[in-house]
């Protein structure tokens, strides 16, 4: 009896490995990466442009105020001062970038017409009236996402941007800063996976509750979680649809985990129609520990001929790193190394302030991915997980 079960074990495993298996769990093959093709991206990353222009930072309450001054550093900018109301936040700063000088007030930076550029990463409700002030003051503006926090904000900041024409631009790094994700918008416009249908953005995020300011767990200070967090999607969305017009069809929103906050909100999706596409986009703050990463970002965008998939912080299927993007179409399945795609932001914004053009980021695009994640918040329905 024994020898009968072990030969009907050792025909199971070998019949997946037969051509009828293999026809039915191509997954199960011994070379089950070999029929993917994988090619690098790009030539040797560009290196940091000599300095074309002074900008200073007004506000630094999230940590991507860093990845904001090496980026404009990147493109040309010198950094020349900072100011922020919060010893602690003034003094990493300080030490991170010595050679720049500590202002004593913002009115320092607005009064100093060296200086043609302000970041700001401050607190979420603080950005769009501290971006009305600098752009009265004469000087471009680059602030972390999201850019605004409600409709009235972003009408005042049209307003101004439109009698002053200086530039508002919102920093979307998981676009503008993630090298796969620039490569994809290249292949995109090059037709690889031909007229692009759907977008799908998924954003999850881990809490590290013990380490946020007061100010992160209330929604009238963060906008909310479409606001926040989702508004990276809502630019990709617009991106690589080429949509210039867009609605939201659908959209909730939810506090389902975390009832010590009451004014946190952990769960929010949404559903557009542009005119170039459609989309979809989820956002959470339900990262397990166990990811050694802070949140398995992905972004899908399916074509008539194909789709791209890009994971950009961590592949979970083994690969090392981030940047991970994949190509299926027509003709083959490719995986693309993107750790040597140039991130062009930077560059293109110190050229924006120098030329006044648009080559970054258009205008209207800021403007409306902003628009549409603010109403899509405004207008959530409430969800709630019943036990």
């Amino acid at each position: 009896m024994r020898d009968q079960q072990d030969n009907r074990r050792d025909f199971l495993r070998n019949s997946l490995y037969s051509a009828a298996g293999l026809a039915m769990f191509p997954q199960l093959t011994p070379n089950a990466y070999g029929s993917v093709k994988t090619v690098v991206a790009g030539g040797p990353t560009a290196t940091v442009m000599p300095p074309r222009i002074k900008f200073a930072v007004i506000g630094m309450n999230h940590g991507h105020i860093y990845g904001q001054v090496e980026a404009v550093t990147r493109g040309g900018g010198e950094l020349v001062s900072f100011f922020a109301k919060e010893a602690d936040l003034t003094a990493a700063f300080a030490k991170r970038y010595p050679n720049a000088k500590q202002a004593k007030s913002e009115a320092e930076i607005l009064e100093d017409k060296s200086i043609q550029l302000v970041l700001s990463s401050a607190i979420p409700d603080e950005r769009g009236p501290l971006g009305v002030r600098v752009m009265k003051a004469g000087k471009d503006y680059m602030v972390d996402k999201p850019g605004l926090t409600t409709l009235e904000q972003l009408a005042e900041v049209r307003k101004v941007q439109k009698e002053t024409k200086r530039i508002y631009s919102i920093m979307y790094s998981e676009r503008l800063e993630n090298r796969a994700t620039v490569k994809a918008g290249e292949l995109i416009k090059e037709g690889i996976i031909g007229k692009v249908v759907q977008t799908i953005g998924l954003g999850p995020h881990r809490m590290n509750a013990n380490t946020r300011p007061e100010w992160f767990f209330d929604k009238k200070r963060f906008g909310g979680i479409i606001c926040d967090i989702a508004s990276h999607q809502f630019d990709q969305f617009l991106f690589f649809t080429n949509s210039t017009k867009a609605q939201v069809i659908a959209s909730q929103v939810g506090n389902v985990n975390h009832p010590q906050y009451p004014k946190f909100e952990d769960f929010g999706d949404a559903m557009l129609r542009g005119n170039g596409g459609a989309g979809y986009i989820r956002v959470d703050w339900f990262t397990p520990d166990g990811l050694k990463t802070w949140g398995d970002g992905r972004l899908t965008v399916l074509g008539t001929e194909g789709y791209i998939e890009i994971r950009k912080n961590i592949d979970i299927g083994g690969r090392e790193g981030g940047n991970h993007l994949f190509v299926v179409n027509n003709k083959e399945t490719m995986y693309v190394d993107c750790t040597k795609v140039e991130l062009p932001y930077g560059r293109q914004l110190v050229d924006d302030v120098l030329n006044r053009t648009e080559t970054a980021m258009s205008q209207e695009h800021c403007f409306l991915a902003t628009e549409l994640c603010l109403k899509a918040q405004k207008n959530a329905q409430n969800v709630s997980v019943v036990s």
